[in-house]
């Protein structure tokens, strides 16, 4: 009979847990580490779902200084030298993986939030036999109902454990689980997640924004959002969008009209644009995302300037049905390379630390469960899956024609919010990183002849 512990620093919620989703299950709590380590029963199996940083160095502290005081048992599992030269086929007729990361816990699966640090942490523990670690996705609910995991541990055992883990997530053809690669992969590509997340966002958000621009509005707000989500932009966030702008007061307005309109950030899409930066690659549209919440966080600054910085007053004078199916389409334009950005970033981080990267099943693993789960997903693994050493998505056949079929649209759209004073940072740099990238020549040359001008 298999038994679960559950722990958590705050003794009051594992309490509340115990007495309400964990009732009339196997589930115990313990009070403290010491008292969940000893319930275990050995082969003992840990699994840490925190937010990164300070959070993941005091747990594993704490469970390393429990380990100290067990070294001495004689019936402590296999020593981390030992499992360096395992071979993992003599474990495959083994019922569970039975590995030890510290002396008192045979093994951990580290799940986090995920940053840089995370890959330092994931290397530390590498070396004292830590089994395995996971990216997940799904936000606090889907966490517990069938999430999104990405999982990192050598590449055999990544083969064994995967479809174990694949009867938690969620699934529809295919379960948003596998294997991603070694050391800290999984996490920088829950990483990439969120970012992309971040991204996904801020185009909605602009679309909406556009849209409500003076003589722009054709219908219902939620009407437009509910007829895109029967096409190809199909999606959990368009999908919530829907509901979000239908959504009435107990006085019949809509809420949506009542919230500040002032975001927060929990950091994880800056933790993207900042190893953009590192890798030095063109991560725009996410950096884009992150700087527009760090603006509409200045409510009182932007209210103060709106009374002396003037801008654009006219009303929009076209045709407004066919201006809103141009902004459907640079919506979709802008969302193909927010991710080919976001792949172009994964494929960088792969070659800094020899991750070999299954880009179509990174795709997939990001359906169900996730926040980004789309229709678009599937494309992306068909294009990796013609051709698993494709440069850019942008390149491939589908999303080239797609990108070609929809740019006059895109074009029109930010052109006309220039027009019209609305901000659609986003669509901007999307679009502006589509013209970059198509340019066989850039004026780089002239800036690097500045600087080799500058060092004489």
């Amino acid at each position: 009979m298999i038994y679960v512990c559950a722990y958590n620093r705050t003794v009051d919620k594992v309490e509340k847990f115990l007495a309400n989703e964990a009732k009339g299950t196997k589930v115990i709590g313990a009070k403290s580490l010491e008292e969940m380590v000893a319930t275990l029963k050995k082969p003992r199996r840990v699994m840490m779902l925190v937010k990164a940083g300070a959070a993941v160095d005091a747990f594993i502290e704490k469970l390393d200084h429990k380990s100290e005081s067990t070294a001495g048992s004689p019936d402590r599992t296999i020593s981390a030298n030992v499992l360096m030269r395992l071979d993992c086929s003599s474990l495959m007729n083994m019922q569970t993986l039975t590995v030890p990361l510290l002396e008192a816990v045979t093994s951990l699966l580290m799940v986090v939030t995920p940053n840089t640090k995370t890959l330092c942490v994931a290397a530390s523990l590498w070396e004292r036999a830590c089994l395995f670690g996971s990216g997940v996705s799904g936000g606090e609910d889907g966490a517990r109902m069938e999430p999104s995991l990405m999982l990192v541990v050598p590449l055999k055992l990544g083969l064994i454990l995967s479809p174990s883990f694949r009867h938690c997530c969620q699934v529809s053809t295919e379960p948003c689980c596998d294997w991603v690669g070694e050391e800290g992969a999984g996490h920088f590509v829950k990483m990439v997640h969120n970012g992309i997340e971040y991204g996904d966002m801020q185009l909605i958000c602009e679309a909406y924004h556009v849209m409500r621009a003076p003589s722009v509005w054709t219908m219902t707000n939620n009407e437009v959002f509910g007829q895109w989500n029967k096409t190809e932009l199909d999606s959990f966030l368009i999908e919530i969008t829907t509901d979000i702008l239908a959504f009435k007061d107990t006085d019949g307005k809509h809420l949506v009209d009542k919230i500040k309109d002032s975001a927060g950030q929990k950091g994880t899409g800056k933790w993207t644009a900042i190893s953009a930066l590192e890798y030095g690659m063109p991560v725009t549209l996410i950096g884009e995302a992150v700087f527009s919440r760090c603006l509409s966080s200045l409510k009182d600054e932007r209210v103060a300037a709106s009374k002396k910085l003037h801008g654009p007053t006219a009303p929009f004078e076209g045709n407004k049905e066919a201006f809103v199916e141009d902004i459907r389409q640079a919506l979709y334009a802008s969302k193909i390379v927010s991710y080919a950005q976001g792949f172009m970033l994964m494929r960088e981080a792969a070659k800094e630390f020899n991750w070999n990267l299954n880009y179509g099943g990174i795709a997939l693993m990001w359906r169900g469960g996730c926040i980004i789960r789309s229709r678009f997903l599937g494309n992306i693994k068909e294009a990796f899956d013609k051709n698993p050493n494709l440069v850019n998505l942008l390149l491939d056949d589908f999303f080239l024609k797609a990108i070609h079929d929809c740019q006059a649209s895109w074009r029109n759209v930010v052109a006309t919010a220039v027009a019209l004073g609305v901000p659609t940072p986003a669509f901007s740099t999307a679009l502006a990183f589509y013209d970059g990238y198509r340019s066989e020549t850039l004026p780089a040359n002239l800036l690097q002849a500045r600087v080799n001008r500058i060092d004489l």
